[in-house]
């Protein structure tokens, strides 16, 4: 990447780029875009992922390495338990409880040799907004993967948390137009589209050996992978007992505690089997097993704007894809997967789907989302942004 000024002269490109980035999602409990693109950023990226406390899940209280990444666990107001966060709608109370995060988060930063103004600071988890939105750095962006102000039980106070971050970007990326056009960007803010993506390679190529547990299931495996939460429990059930003979299996995590256990729509069901979350490494050999790659998801204003890295993971793996029509994304994929427009229809599919035979054209079309194009993107648009902001 060889940027240059506008004057002609080098490009005053530092030896090493440093970014702190706050983020949602544990680094270890689901491989999101975040560790596929950061993943892949080169040796002169120095990258510290702040990352929440979630009960019930191991935290890394002491920074660990991913790679090149440093990986540490920060409690902040999200993790405040629900039958007290009332309390923190009082400007003052959030105040007091936000100094301890902040202050360990503070320490970590200068410990780890980021606290520098001439860093990056990326955003993904928007309870950090204010406070990311006043740390010094040469350059400022939001990562726009989901409409965090539509998850369930969002605090009213969210919306300006994000607003204040927003306001002070320079950057934006999205995951969708959609989900673009709710965002309060300001004018000038230069705004890349970046969906998901897949490691083509890495569920492309063959899987010889059957996991022991589906070797033991009796009849056609209709399969999803991915989070718990957003699944529609009713279509599950519905296709279940219209398809008795047909396994259908989940793999996947659950951000809600004891997930399975809530489910009573379907887990006592004989035929839908829970295997929970599935190492990444493990994955492609579960998925290529499947007969028929389900995308059973609710439909709604929280959806409307995601793009599913499940639907390239499934077209790399080959296998044939029914998906409930919930995002553009999933629209635009409908030359090599089957779209369903409502939960009749959806189990009226299945024998459809399942003698689908396109496998080529599915792998083609995983093949044009990898993570490596997207990463290039990502990559090129901070240092472009980085060479912009000179102090």
């Amino acid at each position: 990447m060889n940027l240059s000024s506008d004057r002609g002269a080098p490009c005053n490109r530092p030896d090493r780029f440093r970014l702190v980035w706050f983020s949602e999602i544990q680094w270890d409990f689901l491989s999101t875009r975040k560790q596929r693109l950061l993943c892949r950023f080169p040796e002169n990226w120095s990258i510290l992922f702040i990352e929440p406390y979630a009960l019930g899940r191991s935290h890394h209280w002491i920074p660990v390495k991913r790679g090149r990444v440093w990986v540490v666990t920060v409690p902040f107001l999200k993790s405040v338990p629900f039958r007290i966060g009332r309390l923190l709608d009082i400007s003052l109370l959030r105040g007091l409880f936000s100094l301890p995060g902040m202050v360990l988060m503070l320490f970590w930063v200068t410990i780890l040799g980021f606290a520098s103004s001439n860093r990056i600071i990326g955003l993904s988890n928007i309870y950090w907004g204010r406070v990311a939105a006043y740390l010094p750095c040469r350059l400022r962006f939001y990562d726009a993967n989901d409409d965090h102000l539509a998850f369930p039980g969002s605090p009213p106070w969210l919306k300006g948390s994000l607003d204040r971050y927003l306001a002070k970007v320079q950057l934006l990326f999205s995951v969708s137009r959609e989900l673009t056009l709710r965002l309060r960007v300001p004018v000038g803010v230069r705004t890349v589209e970046l969906g998901n993506g897949v490691e083509f390679a890495h569920f492309a190529s063959p899987r010889p050996d059957t996991p022991a547990a589906l070797s033991r299931l009796k009849g056609p495996i209709l399969g999803y992978a991915g989070a718990m939460d957003w699944l529609d429990p009713s279509l599950i059930a519905a296709t279940a007992r219209a398809w008795p003979d047909y396994q259908i299996v989940l793999l996947g995590p659950a951000y809600q505690r004891e997930w399975w256990k809530k489910q009573e729509a379907i887990n006592f069901l004989p035929n839908v089997h829970y295997f929970g979350k599935i190492e990444y490494e493990e994955l492609p050999a579960w998925v290529q097993r499947f007969d028929l790659a389900l995308m059973p998801l609710l439909s709604g204003e929280l959806k409307g704007v995601s793009h599913p890295n499940k639907l390239y993971e499934y077209c790399a793996a080959g296998v044939p894809v029914l998906s409930m029509n919930y995002c553009s994304a999933v629209e635009r994929a409908r030359e090599v997967v089957h779209v369903a427009r409502s939960q009749e229809e959806f189990v009226g599919m299945v024998p459809e789907a399942l003698v689908d035979r396109r496998v080529e054209a599915r792998q083609a079309y995983g093949g044009q989302h990898s993570w490596d194009a997207l990463a290039a993107v990502m990559l090129q648009e901070l240092e472009k942004g980085w060479q912009e902001r000179r102090p």
